[in-house]
């Protein structure tokens, strides 16, 4: 795969946070995850790409509708539960709280992209078929080139990673891994 241009992608991680990568995650630990988000992180912060770290939370009341068939949690979760794990955030990264599965409903995110000329996205985080899923699917109804680090991604079973990898996530993306994303 040729190199990204980094004045025109950007890397977004999604809920890369304390309630969420210490959960039971497959096909990768939430850790491991995070390492490869790491990774990735460093290599977009030395060619200057922006990195954008979401966060997800819902303390100030504004979870989603829970009238549904299967509710999302139920609870008051720990205070540091949206905050993002250790060593994640570095000086100069863009930090976006969203209340929804996917970073672009209610929040700048678009505007933010849209005015550094942002065109590609390169996507990772937690959890593949929720936040990831949803982030990519509105990026690609916004105009933007999607990119999953399929390998900074996990989800709370295999078989849900591996349908959005393999079933929606070919339709509105590439899916690479992140060794194969470079920045020229």
């Amino acid at each position: 795969m040729p190199p990204f241009d980094p004045t025109t992608t950007a890397l977004v991680l999604i809920d890369l946070q304390n309630g969420i990568v210490g959960m039971d995650l497959a096909p990768r630990t939430g850790g491991e995850v995070v390492d490869t988000a790491k990774t990735l992180a460093d290599r977009f912060r030395a060619a200057s790409a922006p990195v954008i770290l979401v966060h997800v939370s819902f303390a100030d009341g504004l979870a989603p509708p829970q009238q549904v068939d299967q509710p999302m949690g139920a609870g008051q979760p720990p205070a540091d539960w949206s905050e993002l794990v250790d060593g994640v955030r570095h000086d100069g990264d863009i930090v976006v709280l969203k209340h929804h599965w996917g970073a672009f409903t209610g929040t700048d995110l678009d505007l933010i992209l849209r005015r550094r000329g942002v065109k590609t996205i390169v996507l990772g985080g937690i959890a593949t078929n929720f936040g990831v899923e949803s982030t990519a699917r509105s990026a690609w109804e916004h105009g933007y080139h999607v990119v999953i680090a399929e390998d900074a991604c996990t989800s709370a079973t295999a078989d849900a990673h591996t349908f959005a990898v393999k079933t929606i996530f070919p339709r509105i993306s590439r899916v690479v891994q992140s060794a194969d994303v470079t920045l020229g």
